[in-house]
């Protein structure tokens, strides 16, 4: 396995939550980190935390000139990660979502293509890319129809294309119910209702960025490693 001291990573939706973690990780593992996200909220909140451990830009990975001149500035990237969700997604059953409101949760899907597409031929023959998808495309709860066809379609973009970018690596990681802002929403309940959606797990609560943060650092450092997904998940998709 081969270390991260004086890479150089590029995290987009790096600036909160599992991003966030793993920008940090990447970080104290001693790399050179670009932390990308939408949000000047978050972008704020990150700078305030790590302070000059990590460069943050505002960018949209559904911009590939905004993200060609970043890349620019970076040089070389050793790795690169997606994260960001870039869409809106609803929340209901299949046959009460509209078919814009569908097609709207693949903007994640179609934001990692440009990320992968821009970002790769900035890459060192030994980079990695990884992309973080979800439980859901492999056990889909009520109402999650378009985010598990989304996850299926990125999990699915990894193997096809992981002979076609090689020697550059390409794998996906698949968090499960994982404590972060995305949950902001549940308010004073967050705790409990997140406790409750994983009470019948094996790991009885849900996990932490830096537990999901941990496996795309392995997969950066894994050099025998394409084309395969990694499940941070407590055990969810156990029956």
């Amino acid at each position: 396995m081969s270390d991260l001291k004086g890479k150089n990573v590029v995290v987009a939706g790096g600036t909160s939550g599992i991003g966030f973690g793993i920008a940090k990780l990447a970080a104290e593992a001693g790399a050179n980190v670009w932390a990308l996200g939408r949000t000047q909220k978050y972008i704020d909140q990150a700078k305030q935390e790590l302070g000059e451990k990590v460069t943050f830009l505002s960018a949209d990975i559904h911009d590939a000139d905004a993200l060609k001149k970043i890349f620019e500035q970076v040089g070389t990237i050793d790795h690169l990660v997606g994260n960001a969700t870039g869409a809106n997604r609803t929340i209901a059953p299949f046959m009460e979502q509209t078919a814009e409101q569908f097609q709207e949760a693949f903007g994640k899907f179609w934001g990692y293509t440009n990320l992968v597409r821009t970002g790769v031929p900035f890459m060192t023959k030994e980079g990695s890319v990884t992309l973080v998808s979800g439980t859901p495309a492999r056990k889909c709860r009520p109402g999650m129809s378009s985010i598990s066809c989304v996850g299926n379609a990125v999990e699915g973009l990894c193997r096809a294309i992981a002979p076609e970018i090689a020697p550059i690596r390409i794998n996906t990681v698949a968090p499960g119910t994982i404590d972060t802002t995305m949950h902001s929403w549940m308010g004073q309940a967050k705790d409990e209702r997140l406790h409750a959606m994983t009470a019948d797990q094996a790991i009885k609560r849900p996990g932490t960025p830096e537990e999901v943060a941990g496996a795309v650092i392995y997969l950066m450092t894994a050099d025998y490693v394409t084309g395969t997904n990694i499940d941070v998940d407590g055990g969810q998709l156990l029956p």
